[in-house]
């Protein structure tokens, strides 16, 4: 006896597959990652990050204008600091007239409608390239939460929609909430990276910064003491729940594409906006992959942003953000 219900005649053409598909990708998923650097007449490609690069502010409107253009609304600034602006306590941070400040008012300038959302963390503008004051080889939590707090403000005031702290220091969200609704910002919002893993996916970005903690005595050599350890899931929960209860208005997985039982485990017991970062190693794996002629990186690049917001993601901070969308316009 046949079956009554033949599930093949749901796939039989792109047609029906089309009309039945439970997940489809839009230029609204994305949030685009633009990094910015010093100068005039500057993009740089980042060499471990093919076809991505560092733009100075005057080609930040030029690559502002085209990600508008093709339907991309959100972007998340990222700032290379001269290391003679660097020191312990990320000081240019706080500079009124420093390089985020300039960037963020350059988006806006040229794009109001933009979302502009700031990198929060002290590791551009360490010494050390670590996320917090050091002090006798350890890194300060709460005195590192203070400087956070002031850098939000001062993005905020610059014109930033969101701040996106991403450091991992405990009870900075509460920090950064209470410094933006005492200077009046209460419309600010807050993308927390709630669950951000101590991984190794992060070498390219780190070389597009200069921000890899450096190699010397009594310094800490990784960021294991506050990102957190890749064998933990439940723990992944206990960050973002509080980081809710802090004032988070979007929750942060990073990384992603090994990450998403931890999105899916976040995405069923939060009741805000999940973001997942699919981080500079996953895009260059890709792309080294692809040049090889090993992977179809069409295909695969499509797989893979789909498997993650398959797994809960509502919104998708991915290099790939215009490549997607350039395919499926």
């Amino acid at each position: 006896m046949y079956p009554l219900r033949r599930n093949r005649r749901l796939r039989t053409n792109e047609a029906i597959r089309s009309l039945v598909r439970e997940t489809i990708i839009t230029p609204n998923d994305f949030l685009v990652p633009l990094f910015v650097v010093e100068g005039k007449g500057v993009k740089e490609e980042i060499a471990s990050m093919p076809n991505y690069y560092r733009y100075s502010l005057d080609l930040l409107e030029k690559e502002v204008k085209e990600l508008w253009k093709l339907g991309l609304k959100s972007v998340l600034l990222f700032v290379k600091v001269p290391d003679n602006l660097k020191d312990n306590k990320g000081t240019e941070a706080l500079n009124p007239n420093g390089l985020m400040q300039r960037a963020v008012k350059t988006v806006k300038n040229v794009c109001p409608d933009m979302l502009v959302m700031t990198d929060v963390a002290l590791d551009p503008y360490s010494s050390y390239g670590h996320d917090g004051i050091i002090e006798n080889g350890i890194i300060l939590n709460d005195e590192t939460a203070d400087i956070l707090a002031e850098m939000s403000v001062s993005h905020v005031k610059a014109g930033a929609n969101f701040v996106a702290p991403s450091d991992m220091m405990d009870g900075r969200i509460l920090t950064i909430r209470e410094a933006l609704e005492d200077e009046g910002f209460i419309d600010t919002g807050i993308m927390s990276y709630s669950a951000k893993y101590a991984s190794a996916f992060y070498g390219p970005f780190r070389d597009a910064l200069d921000s890899a903690p450096v190699n010397m005595k009594n310094i800490p050599k990784d960021k294991k003491t506050y990102q957190m350890d890749y064998a933990n899931r439940f723990e992944a929960i206990r960050e973002t729940e509080m980081d809710i209860d802090e004032g988070a208005d979007i929750v942060m997985v990073k990384p992603g594409l090994c990450y998403l039982d931890i999105v899916r485990e976040i995405k069923n017991e939060v009741d805000v906006p999940v973001a997942v970062y699919q981080v500079s190693g996953e895009y260059a794996m890709l792309k080294a992959a692809a040049e090889k002629g090993w992977l179809d990186h069409d295909a695969v690049m499509m797989e893979q942003i789909t498997a993650i917001k398959r797994a809960g993601a509502d919104v998708i901070a991915s290099y790939f953000a215009k490549d997607v969308v350039k395919l499926i316009s």
